[in-house]
């Protein structure tokens, strides 16, 4: 599971420090695609091909699947940890991102995010805010299950 944010330095080939506990979730083998909200994404490979059998079973003729296709698959790379535990970001993805020097990874239970800090900063303003946190909570049944 990948949980926890850690801020690592992207090296001047565009490799990316993946934090120490997120590394064994990835000895499989990984990838690494455009995220949703101006990040990037990194799936170990068998959740991959959960997202990819979920892709692959929508309705080609459905134009917003169509989209979300090229969105995740036509930006998505395999990638694997070098031995001190770096992967290679793609051009096209470091581009999209405009990703130098330091980065942001976010755990996100199946996945990990990549982002730029100043990305970062902007959704950690937006999760701060106790009004619509508040709002976010209420759609999560906290409550006991007990049936006694």
């Amino acid at each position: 599971m990948f949980i926890g944010q850690f801020q690592h330095n992207l090296d001047d080939k565009g490799r990316l420090m993946i934090p120490a506990p997120f590394r064994q979730a990835l000895e499989g083998g990984a990838f690494i695609t455009q995220g949703f909200d101006r990040c990037l994404m990194v799936m170990a490979d068998a959740y991959f091909q959960q997202v990819y059998e979920r892709i692959n079973a929508m309705n080609l003729a459905d134009p917003a699947a169509r989209m979300l296709r090229r969105l995740i698959l036509s930006n998505a790379y395999g990638v694997e940890a070098d031995k001190v535990g770096r992967i290679l970001v793609p051009q096209n993805l470091r581009q999209f991102l405009n990703l130098n020097g330091e980065a942001i990874i976010a755990g996100q239970g199946e996945y990990f995010e990549v982002w730029t800090p100043a990305d970062w900063n902007t959704q950690m303003e937006d999760i701060q805010d106790t009004e619509t946190n508040a709002q976010r909570f209420s759609t999560l049944n906290l409550s006991s299950q007990n049936n006694s």
